[in-house]
């Protein structure tokens, strides 16, 4: 397989530019960012493939699932933020598994003391106060 071929793939299927919905007025808009994303893509996985550094499709495959760690970090952050730290009273189950797409038990369990310090951290807010049965 031709490494031009390869890469000019690869980038063709991460920048695909998803115009469902979008209005026609801004159609040739997002082909044309789409297409400069392709480029910048293409160049990097050329220019890491002659170095000798990365096979570009393995590289795109460790950036993808990069991706999806840190959608989950967010989620598992946002989630902690909304039922520990918003006053007067957290976010319900209900709603928040609806936007996560979890179970009600799932966006119970989907965080702990870890992200609840984090975001203690990043905010400089305290958690509220459980009350207990």
């Amino acid at each position: 397989m031709a490494t031009s071929d390869l890469i000019d793939n690869i980038t063709a299927i991460l920048t695909w530019p998803d115009l469902d919905g979008q209005p026609e007025d801004v159609r040739d808009d997002i082909r044309y960012h789409a297409e400069i994303d392709r480029r910048e893509l293409a160049d990097g996985l050329r220019l890491a493939w002659e170095n000798g550094d990365e096979d570009p499709l393995l590289a795109s495959l460790a950036i993808a699932r990069g991706k999806i760690l840190a959608a989950e970090r967010d989620m598992r952050l946002l989630l902690a933020y909304a039922r520990e730290f918003t006053e007067p009273r957290p976010y319900r189950l209900e709603d928040l598994a609806r936007a996560a797409g979890l179970s009600m038990s799932g966006v119970r369990i989907a965080y702990d003391d870890d992200e609840i310090a984090r975001i203690a951290d990043i905010t400089g807010l305290r958690p509220r106060q459980r009350s207990h049965p």
